[in-house]
């Protein structure tokens, strides 16, 4: 299953990041091709100063070795050993009426001393942030989710998108990081479902990415924008970087395993602001998405 997760993130790494360069139609990604000392390494690529992209990251790793005193904790378990690959993006854009994106598709293994596989799940999802609150982009980033989790359980949208809402929730700004999407962790081999069909989940789930985003980004992408907007983008994505390095659990296991850094906080927006204290007019656009993400609401 590893061999075969992997060699399809490889593959959808290939799509999105071809599908990205044309949409920006100026830059490129750069790559950047990485191992870790402990085993296992990466492929990491990054758009930056783009028409469209500001800054942005499609990467995929594969790690392994022994699981650090820390995560055994964290799991409950001793001397174990572990393997864990996926593929996570975050896309910044420039222009502050389309969003910034993120996605991660994981698989994870668990081996005792004696290399014996003794657990084994999947995880992932996808997520909107946006700056101004399109309703129809909502709409229709989350239809196309509800779709690639239809195919498979009709249970499953409603309950991973509950699990999105909660999971991408600053709590320490009593508010949402965006606007959800999906978010699943733990997929293992119960009653119901083999671990052959959670591949065929998450694996429906990743190829429906571009599916639930291009179409937002080729609407918004021309519009135009003032400083002010900018502005608001900046102190927006100061709330995602919050997030990012207080609660965010793939970060936190990236810097407790001796990740790469730079793969890891690639998902940090190059410009960012902290207003103090600051509150957006009543009434205004602005307030329209804090109201959103406050408070989050059913999109299909």
């Amino acid at each position: 299953m590893k061999d075969k997760f992997y060699k399809y993130i490889e593959q959808l790494q290939n799509t999105i990041t071809s599908k990205l360069e044309e949409i920006d139609g100026k830059a490129k990604f750069r790559e950047d091709i990485w191992k870790r000392p402990e085993g296992g390494g990466g492929k990491t690529r990054v758009i930056e100063n783009g028409n469209v992209f500001e800054k942005g990251g499609v990467n995929i790793s594969a790690v392994h070795g022994a699981l650090p005193e820390s995560m055994q904790n964290y799991f409950g378990v001793k001397d174990a050993d572990f393997f864990a690959c996926g593929l996570s993006l975050v896309l910044h854009p420039k222009n502050p009426m389309v969003p910034t994106v993120h996605a991660n598709w994981r698989y994870f293994e668990m081996y005792d001393k004696a290399g014996t596989l003794v657990d084994q799940w999947f995880g992932g999802g996808q997520d909107l942030t946006p700056y101004y609150l399109f309703e129809d982009d909502a709409h229709h980033f989350h239809q196309v989710c509800k779709q690639a989790c239809d195919k498979h359980n009709p249970d499953f949208y409603q309950t991973y998108k509950e699990r999105c809402d909660t999971y991408f929730w600053n709590a320490h700004r009593n508010e949402a990081r965006g606007i959800g999407g999906l978010f699943f962790d733990y997929c293992k081999t119960n009653n119901e479902t083999s671990i052959e069909d959670w591949y065929d989940f998450v694996t429906a789930v990743g190829d429906s990415f571009l599916e639930s985003y291009v179409p937002i980004v080729t609407k918004r992408k021309d519009l135009e924008y003032n400083k002010t907007q900018r502005n608001w983008q900046e102190i927006r994505r100061g709330r995602y970087v919050e997030f990012n390095l207080v609660h965010d659990k793939g970060t936190l296991f990236g810097l407790k395993t001796n990740g790469r850094i730079e793969s890891i906080l690639m998902s940090l927006p190059p410009n960012v602001q902290w207003k103090y204290d600051y509150h957006p007019e009543k009434g205004s656009a602005e307030e329209k998405l804090v109201n959103v993400l406050k408070n989050p609401k059913e999109w299909v």
